[in-house]
């Protein structure tokens, strides 16, 4: 028996066959291979476009960055040059000390470079996503979401670093400086941005948080005052007197190193105290910061040997049964005596406080 094949049905059984591609096919892969062709072409502009400025904004970003820190750098390292230089000089009195300048400039140095590189990075930053069609809008409202829980959760940390900041730009206070910070007192040993070390008088450490302190004292800015008080016996020549505590202060004045700790002349203010016996001279001199307790003592010494080489004599201390009179403090001897007086009926004290005895003496 013979079978023919029909020409649709080879037609049929050739594109069936794996090895052969069909019109349809070729012309579909054509098609796509054109319109992606087309879409590169026509979107090939923009992405050169926008590589070309996201390179551009990152190189800038970059060396802008990196001008702004050596910047920074360099004039902090001038400024700790400038203090370096002075000290040891006559100014060196009227600046602060090289590791305070130091440290304070270390301090703003280190401030200014993150603030500067998380100013330039993040608009870098936030240009590049725009550049590349992002809407920014989620991603800021996110990040300050994100920021105030930040925040809230670290108020703290957060208070203590802006303290700090605040503290160093001020200048309130530096390494070396005496300071009452209200919850302790001593030598500024470390100036940081969250905590502060003190050194008390004990010798002991203290480490302060920036965000608890609430007031400072400084005792070593500006200028301080020392002040001494001469008691005199009240017969004294007291013009004589401050004529020669005056002579001693000016020959302290021009004496190493008082010359460059007295800061004004040493004044007699007059008299701040007038007694029966004794009267009270009160003598001042303004001083370098820091200097006021060395420059009391050695005043004492000077104006003490100038008055006995003067013959003038100090108030004598007064005996301690003259000073309980004077604070009104009964004699302990009488007390104690008291409670046998009352058991004597001859006694002036029972007498007085037992009627019916009076009136048997009055008899």
């Amino acid at each position: 028996m013979h079978w023919s094949a029909s020409p649709a049905t080879a037609g049929q059984l050739g594109a069936s066959s794996p090895g052969s591609i069909s019109p349809s096919s070729l012309d579909e892969a054509t098609e796509k291979a054109t319109n992606a062709a087309g879409w590169v072409e026509e979107n090939w502009g923009t992405w050169v476009e926008s590589g070309l400025r996201i390179l551009l904004i990152v190189v800038i970003a970059v060396v802008l960055r990196h001008v702004i820190r050596r910047t920074i750098t360099k004039l902090i390292e001038r400024m700790n040059r400038t203090a370096a230089a002075a000290e040891g000089t006559a100014l060196s009195g009227l600046l602060v000390n090289a590791e305070r300048r130091r440290q304070r400039s270390e301090a703003i140095g280190s401030v200014l470079r993150s603030v500067a590189s998380f100013a330039i990075m993040g608009t870098a930053a936030l240009m590049v996503l725009a550049t590349l069609k992002i809407d920014l809008a989620p991603l800021l409202a996110s990040a300050g979401v994100a920021g105030v829980a930040i925040g809230f959760g670290a108020r703290n940390l957060v208070t203590d670093f802006l303290s700090g900041v605040f503290m160093i730009l001020e200048d309130q206070y530096g390494v070396g400086d005496e300071i009452d910070a209200g919850v302790a007192t001593g030598t500024v040993i470390e100036v940081g941005l969250r905590v502060t070390k003190l050194r008390g008088p004990n010798g002991a450490i203290w480490y302060i948080r920036n965000g608890e302190v609430k007031r400072i004292g400084n005792l070593s800015q500006g200028w301080s005052t020392a002040q001494v008080d001469v008691q005199l016996a009240a017969d004294q020549d007291l013009e004589r007197a401050r004529d020669i505590i005056t002579a001693a202060g000016e020959v302290m004045s021009k004496a190493e190193p008082w010359n460059e700790r007295l800061w004004e002349p040493v004044e007699v203010l007059g008299l701040s105290e007038v007694h029966l016996d004794t009267v009270t001279l009160t003598v001042s001199a303004k001083t370098m910061p820091g200097k006021a307790l060395g420059v009391e003592r050695e005043l004492r010494w000077r104006i003490k040997r100038a008055l006995d080489a003067a013959d003038i004599r100090l108030a004598p201390r007064p005996a301690p049964e003259e000073e309980q009179e004077q604070e009104g403090v009964a004699d302990p001897t009488a007390a104690m005596a008291a409670p046998s007086a009352l058991n004597n009926p001859t006694s002036p004290q029972s007498l007085a406080s037992d009627p019916l005895s009076r009136a048997s003496l009055g008899k």
